[in-house]
């Protein structure tokens, strides 16, 4: 068989495959898990038992009951209403019954010994988890408690004195389980064994952990809501992201000739394999999970992009067709895979310390950074490779690129470094004027600081179309345009359930009053009711650690793949620096900040550091040279010089998906979008004129420190020998 039949043979089983995935993925698309801004779900009012908890237990409760909820869907949310009620929302659910049975009746938890004695109550339990584990080849299940400080004492008490005694964990007065006690445990950890399924092992975790609440709750009322956001936003944003892939395939085409159809044959295959596993890992979809979506797209396209940079390059070296691929691919793999293990550390760390928006955002990037990886190094380069053996050994359809002309981007540095410092420290001063006009440093959505939940029951069953347009706007005039207003339908009603920021005595009065007058509904069928945010001051901490963290294992991947801790240092202040920047723009322009701003910050930071270890890659390339260490400037330079048309069409690319989406989705689209766009620019920004100018700067320090040390040391040698001199002088003397 010739190499063209081949090449024609391999060129139409990967048309077959792309067609198949794209296939699969748009059967599988209607099955996606939507989340409550795109679906709507179940939501759930729970009372407590006793009609004046304190603060404190009920924000315990909220937070225990988010981890509970997250076991049926990684973006619940669960927000306190009024002084005594708490509300979860299930998104993608449509039986509440079933929800309830999930979640479990809330109630009391007790440790007591053999004798009735109560040892631990649920105040003591932190959490518990079923898990399985493989001794011998012998499959076990158990289930893993964590106790707080005060309670990691009392079980170590408690399994000292009942060492070969059964220990009972008592639930609303029933047996749930009962393990006998082999050892004196300490450290606030133990596992229940002797189990004898995983269902059983779940069933029993989830009663603990429902039963390790602080206060006892009963369900008050429970409803089937429809999408926060509504079908529009649906549709616009489909519509929007098939219109920007469509535009960043005729990019790459436009731009790389036959490698960009290559790129954009495989984007295809991208999109339908990532919709698959979307529905296969059965990951809810919301704002968040877009936006790690639109990222790992532009990771996506920008291995492409780094690979066909690297192929022209060896192009205009005058290399042919069949090395200057081999060598592409070889010399792009480093940069490819550092930028993209790194954002894939930055995603297992997200979805293993942080909660909610978090986890999804973290579950869809980690998704597509492993497609990605698969269609850039081995979808796009089999493709590429039926191209040649079909013929394709003529340079121009690669395209020749010449010698990059090197910009003197280091002696550029002290204005790029003015600029940012000029921007940052502008934020800085717009949130001292809203902390001295609104009493809060950024305009704070409803996800964040609560507001009010007004029901509304009409006299006709209005579509959401129908309250965007008519009930909406009744609520924006009576608390002056407030942006975060949300409306969602309780299905099989004809009620509605508003939420806006806080609303007035007078104010509630005006809206009954207009509500009425309007609509014509009664008065009686109104309810206001404040409501905590969704986004918990502990899930809050938990993204905060999560952030932190991420930065820390990122920049210890750098040190260790580099073997320069300045390289490290440099990106972590890039990645700071872009972090402040879209900060500075959220207080600057009053965006509100709700939790898509947690989403959108992780964005800005998983795409920063990409385009950042890529400049690096080429840094270290260029020092790995027979003169490289002489000349850091030249080699910083030359090395952002040399990507800098990949750093742009990267950018460019990314910015036109979320340009589309911000055109034509709806106004909390919008909202979402915009910070990322800014975050894109500054993400470009950050890597071309900061990061590499930044690691020189770093060097150079160092050097001169190292200088003085060895000029300092050279003094205090020739003070200790003329001293001894002097010394022998004076003995020769006597």
């Amino acid at each position: 068989m010739n190499k063209k039949v081949k090449g024609c043979l391999v060129l139409l089983l990967t048309l077959a495959i792309t067609a198949g995935f794209c296939f699969l993925g748009y059967v599988g698309a209607p099955d996606i898990k939507l989340g409550l801004d795109l679906n709507g779900g179940v939501s759930i009012t729970y009372q407590t038992v006793d009609p004046d908890p304190t603060a404190e237990q009920m924000s315990d409760t909220v937070y225990k009951l988010q981890l509970k909820a997250q076991g049926y869907s990684t973006e619940a949310q669960v927000y306190q209403e009024g002084s005594n009620r708490i509300n979860i929302d299930i998104p993608g659910a449509t039986d509440a019954n079933e929800i309830l049975e999930e979640l479990g009746e809330p109630g009391t938890l007790q440790f007591a010994d053999e004798n009735g004695n109560v040892l631990l109550t649920g105040d003591d339990v932190k959490n518990a988890t079923a898990g399985m584990t493989d001794k011998s080849g012998s499959r076990e299940y158990v289930i893993e408690l964590t106790f707080t400080d005060a309670g990691a004492e009392k079980f170590a008490q408690a399994t000292a004195d009942n060492v070969g005694k059964p220990l009972y964990i008592i639930y609303n007065d029933e047996v749930i389980s009962s393990p006998n006690v082999q050892e004196a445990i300490s450290g606030g950890q133990a596992s229940i064994t002797g189990i004898t399924d995983y269902q059983e092992a779940t069933n029993i975790a989830s009663t603990i952990r429902i039963g390790a609440l602080p206060v006892q709750l009963t369900e008050l009322r429970s409803n089937v809501i429809g999408a926060t956001l509504g079908q529009e936003a649906i549709s616009s944003s489909l519509r929007a992201g098939a219109i920007g892939l469509g535009l960043v395939m005729l990019f790459m085409i436009a731009v790389y000739l036959l490698p960009g159809l290559a790129a954009s044959l495989a984007l295809v295959m991208y999109v339908g394999l990532e919709l698959v596993l979307l529905q296969a890992f059965e990951v809810t979809l919301t704002l968040p999970g877009i936006a790690g979506i639109i990222l790992s797209i532009g990771m996506a396209v920008d291995a492409n992009v780094i690979i066909f940079t690297r192929i022209k390059e060896e192009l205009g070296l005058g290399n042919n067709v069949h090395d200057a691929i081999k060598a592409g691919y070889s010399k792009a793999l480093s940069a490819i895979l550092d930028g993209n293990i790194t954002t894939l550390i930055a995603a297992a760390v997200l979805y293993l310390r942080g909660s909610g928006t978090v986890k999804g955002f973290a579950t869809t990037l980690a998704i597509g950074i492993v497609i990605s990886l698969i269609t850039a190094l081995f979808v796009t380069r089999s493709i590429m490779w039926c191209f040649y053996q079909l013929g394709a050994e003529n340079p121009k359809l690669y395209g020749v690129r010449k010698k990059a002309k090197v910009f003197d981007f280091v002696g550029f540095r002290k204005k790029a470094y003015a600029i940012s410092i000029v921007v940052i420290a502008a934020g800085f001063i717009f949130m001292g004027v809203n902390k001295a006009g609104t009493g809060n440093l950024f305009n704070y959505d409803l996800d964040f600081q609560g507001g009010s939940s007004t029901n509304v029951t009409f006299n006709e069953d209005l579509s959401m179309s129908d309250i965007d347009a008519k009930v909406i706007p009744v609520f924006k005039e009576v608390t002056g345009g407030d942006s975060s207003t949300q409306a969602s339908k309780v299905a099989g009603t004809n009620e509605v359930i508003i939420k806006t920021r806080t609303l007035t005595t007078e104010e509630r009065t005006e809206l009954y009053d207009k509500l009425v007058d309007t609509f014509g509904v009664d008065e009686n069928k109104i309810t206001t009711e404040n409501i905590s945010g969704a986004v918990s001051v502990e899930m809050k901490k938990d993204a905060a650690w999560a952030f932190v963290i991420a930065i820390i294992c990122m920049l210890i991947y750098i040190w260790v793949r580099f073997r320069d801790f300045r390289f490290a240092s440099a990106s972590v202040i890039a990645l700071t620096h872009d972090v402040l920047v879209t900060v500075a723009f959220y207080a600057g322009l009053r965006w509100a900040v709700g939790s898509t701003f947690i989403a959108c910050i992780l964005t800005i930071v998983g795409y920063s550091i990409n385009a950042t270890i890529v400049i690096f890659d080429r840094i270290r390339e260029n020092l790995a040279k027979p003169d490289g260490r002489k000349d850091l400037k030249l080699a910083v330079n030359d090395a952002v010089s040399q990507t800098l048309t990949r750093s742009i069409n990267t950018s460019l690319t990314t910015f036109i998906t979320v340009l589309v989406l911000f055109i034509l989705g709806v106004s909390s689209i919008r909202d979402f979008t915009m910070p990322l766009m800014v975050g894109i620019v500054s993400g470009c920004w950050s890597s071309v004129m900061i990061a590499g100018p930044l690691w020189y700067d770093l060097t150079m320090m160092n050097s001169k420190n190292k200088a003085a040390k060895a000029k300092s040391s050279g003094k205090d040698k020739k003070k200790a020998a003329r001293a001894a001199g002097k010394k022998a002088e004076a003995s020769g003397q006597k």
